[in-house]
């Protein structure tokens, strides 16, 4: 594993790990507040009232 590091170098290569999931973790936070379902900055409640006016027969 050493051998791994002197190719490496571990400061890049820690700072450039850093970078890839903080981006990873925008991206995933970001479609999931594109879905209706996982949208907790929108409000929620009208798809969730459709769906239940849909299956009591109001619409």
């Amino acid at each position: 594993m050493h051998k791994l590091w002197q190719i490496f170098d571990p400061r890049r290569t820690l700072v450039a790990i850093f970078i890839f999931l903080f981006i990873l973790g925008l991206l995933i936070h970001f479609i999931l507040l594109s879905t209706a379902d996982f949208n907790w900055l929108g409000d929620g409640i009208p798809a969730v009232s459709q769906v239940v006016s849909q299956q009591i027969g109001l619409v």
